[in-house]
């Protein structure tokens, strides 16, 4: 419906596969999977639950009836009960041990560590994709020349391979991170009301072991091997606190790629791809803004401050549990999710057509490159028998006049002409261009590129050479 409001993140940025993770569907036949691993737990532990009734509450997990699950939740009140009411409908013969000693929280916090953990993978992978493509992009520039900043002041040579290095690095470190949250997350289980299991105790009449060993089923089924060791009612919300944590690392990382590469397309350097029928502005024909990057930045910023939410959460609840949670988390996990979602798709549709323009580098460099060759022009003219401290007054004095060239006339660098024009350095302006090579500047950056791309990228992508099946230019939905 249009006359309502929706979420640009569903409808503009994000990807019908996260969209689905935090889908209603996805999320209560969850639920129900949930319920289906507990009565066969307490079936195969000797409770009276039979083979017939757990055989009927599979063949239902998937058609949910959310018109009569919105009946039952307007006169319940209470969003679990409706969806067991409405299992039940559809299960008369297990509708006796729906849900038996669990409470609300067995299905809605197991299900956020499952989403969760899927959605995880999917960030997973498309950083994957993401390395792929900026480590095709260093390795073919590897060793291209370019301006290194330092304040956003031009500082030693770089090579534009090597500054990519500097994102994938980042990204690197947000895959560790996500690695460890997916390795290390853990079910809820079958904890009861306020994590005493006293339920189950006086289901299985005593028998800690069972208690212990319907976790373990459960856990199984679902793909995991943990369940949390204690608990209250729900799992600390700290996890959340950490899952987001991880995911505005990647949104750090983005942005810090994104800002690089708005200002290189203001030096118009590099630029990220253009579509042939793109408008860069409704009022500037001529103008190619690079709204993909800014989309990244915005998007990331969301991402930066929606963390703070569930650390809010975290350290604000009280004893076994409370519900102030709910309501927050039902919109910050899923969104955070959705909008990492949306940048990494952005992420790797830049990437994968990243516009070098090397004459305007080249061009940039040159201006510059004087200034970064008078060190060694110095202490070639020493060689030459000249003193080290005069020379360097010297070319102190010629930079300034040139500096004033440059900034207050506008003219072109002149520092070379200077120096040549100076008897005290002895040298012919053949031989100070010379030291104007700019490979010779850039150090080991060609060698760190390769080196960095077989020892870190490359297992990376190795490992996880099924998410790079098939890849192409992601398309974005706006």
């Amino acid at each position: 419906m249009k006359n309502v409001y929706e979420s640009p993140l569903s409808s503009r940025y994000a990807s019908d596969e996260m969209l689905y993770i935090f889908s209603p569907d996805k999320k209560f036949s969850t639920w129900r999977r949930l319920w289906v691993a507990l009565a066969r737990a307490e079936m195969t532990l000797g409770l009276p639950v039979t083979k017939e009734q757990v055989a009927e509450l599979e063949a239902h997990i998937t058609d949910i009836d959310y018109e009569k699950a919105a009946q039952y939740e307007k006169e319940l009140r209470h969003d679990v009960m409706a969806h067991v009411h409405t299992y039940g409908d559809l299960c008369p013969k297990a509708t006796p041990i729906i849900h038996l000693g669990a409470t609300s929280c067995y299905v809605g916090d197991n299900t956020d560590i499952i989403l969760m953990k899927e959605a995880l993978a999917i960030v997973r992978d498309k950083i994957v994709r993401v390395l792929a493509n900026l480590a095709n992009f260093a390795g073919t520039y590897r060793a291209l020349p370019t301006l290194g900043f330092t304040h956003f002041q031009a500082a030693q040579l770089t090579t534009v391979g090597k500054r990519a290095t500097l994102w994938m690095n980042e990204l690197l470190m947000d895959l560790q991170e996500i690695e460890y949250r997916i390795d290390h997350l853990q079910l809820l289980g079958s904890k009861g009301t306020t994590g005493t299991q006293a339920s189950f105790l006086e289901l299985f009449e005593g028998d800690h072991k069972k208690v212990k060993k319907l976790e373990t089923l459960i856990a199984k089924e679902m793909g995991f091997d943990r369940v949390v060791p204690v608990s209250g009612q729900t799992y600390s919300r700290k996890v959340d606190s950490a899952v987001l944590n991880t995911l505005s690392g990647v949104a750090q990382s983005a942005s810090k790629f994104a800002t690089d590469l708005r200002l290189l397309a203001h030096m118009k350097e590099i630029e990220e791809p253009f579509e042939a029928k793109q408008i860069g502005s409704s009022a500037m024909p001529y103008k190619r803004n690079p709204m993909r990057c800014e989309r990244i930045c915005a998007l990331a910023r969301y991402v930066m401050a929606d963390a703070m939410n569930p650390a809010v959460t975290a350290a604000t609840q009280w004893f076994e549990r409370t519900l102030d949670d709910s309501a927050n988390k039902r919109l910050s996990v899923p969104e955070a999710f959705l909008a990492i979602d949306a940048i990494l798709n952005i992420y790797q549709n830049i990437t994968s057509g990243l516009v070098v323009h090397e004459k305007v580098i080249s061009k940039h460099i040159q201006e510059e490159l004087p200034f970064m060759a008078s060190e060694n022009i110095m202490m070639d003219a020493v060689k030459r028998g000249g003193s080290r401290q005069e020379l360097h007054e010297r070319i102190r004095v010629h930079s300034l006049e040139a500096g004033r060239n440059v900034k207050d006339l506008g003219l072109p660098n002149n520092l070379i002409d200077l120096i040549a024009e100076d008897p005290l350095f002895g040298m012919s302006r053949e031989e100070l261009t010379a030291h104007l090579e700019p490979s010779s500047y850039t150090g080991r950056c060609p060698e760190q590129v390769s080196e960095f791309l077989a020892e870190e990228i490359a297992p990376v992508l190795e490992k996880y050479e099924s998410a790079l099946k098939g890849m192409q230019a992601t398309e974005l939905k706006v």
